[in-house]
């Protein structure tokens, strides 16, 4: 469902009275997006998550998730939910904090997308005005890794910013695998794909 001309209090008013649940709220100057996940939706965020909390893991990287918490800016009129978010390069700057003020504070350094249906309130232009350098957009198929130029534009890139060394490739394959064998499988083989042949 899409509202139109509705104003920064009213989405504010939505997600105090609607918020923290399973809807997903995106608001781009008056443009109000509301959209309630699917199971499959879910499941691939999920997989996602467990994928990369791995990978970090294995690879000894330091983050902070926040899920799919609400990232706005009144002065921009834009705001939205990620399904899933990391600080990565910025974790120092986040670590131990639960309040933000986004007109100050950076935005996450990834966020994920999943977006089996095209959404009707683009977010690409909202998750650039706010800064994120890096997307990762599942489109129904495959995870594309999209990365921010100076000039605003994300542009596909075969490797990740955020979490040095992990390929777009590599990651389908891990996605591949669980969805026809489970999320455990899928995590135990990117286990594996890191350590190597065993000696």
């Amino acid at each position: 469902m899409v509202l139109r001309g509705v104003s920064w209090a009213f989405y504010q008013q939505m997600l105090a009275e609607a918020g923290g649940g399973h809807t997903r709220f995106t608001f781009d100057q008056g443009n109000l997006e509301i959209m309630s996940p699917s199971p499959r939706h879910e499941a691939v965020k999920t997989i996602l998550a467990r994928l990369i909390e791995a990978y970090a893991d294995e690879m000894d990287i330091e983050m902070e998730g926040f899920g799919s918490a609400t990232f706005g800016r009144e002065d921009l009129q834009k705001g939205l939910e990620p399904d899933e978010c990391y600080y990565v390069q910025n974790v120092n700057a986040v670590k131990g904090r639960q309040e933000f003020d986004f007109s100050v504070d950076p935005p996450p350094d990834l966020a994920i997308g999943i977006d089996i249906s095209p959404p009707d309130v683009a977010r690409q232009p909202i998750y650039s005005a706010l800064g994120v350098p890096e997307i990762w957009k599942y489109d129904g198929n495959q995870i594309r890794f999209l990365q921010r130029t100076p000039e605003g534009r994300y542009v596909a890139a075969d490797r990740s910013f955020a979490f040095v060394g992990l390929l777009a490739s590599e990651l389908n394959r891990f996605l591949q695998i669980a969805l026809v064998e489970g999320q455990s499988a899928a995590v135990r083989a990117l286990r594996a794909w890191r350590r190597g042949p065993a000696s």
